[in-house]
């Protein structure tokens, strides 16, 4: 793997990483968010944040579990 591709690999997992917390941090203080969902936006309340740790990211893996591994 070349420098660019480890360096933009660890990019990309800070973030996703950052996205967990804050999805979290928004579940726990009961404070809803926004996203984009088939075309519209669409608020959910903290109730229905889905946990990260049951997401799957394209190659089904565990997104926590990845991000996890930065630390």
């Amino acid at each position: 793997m070349s420098d660019h591709q480890l360096l933009s690999s660890k990019i990309h997992e800070g973030v996703k990483f950052a996205i967990a917390q804050a999805l979290d941090r928004h579940r726990k203080l009961g404070e809803s968010i926004a996203v984009w969902q088939d075309g519209k936006i669409v608020t959910l309340t903290a109730d229905q944040i889905p946990a990260m740790d049951n997401i799957q990211d394209e190659e089904g893996q565990n997104e926590m579990q990845q991000s996890s591994d930065l630390a």
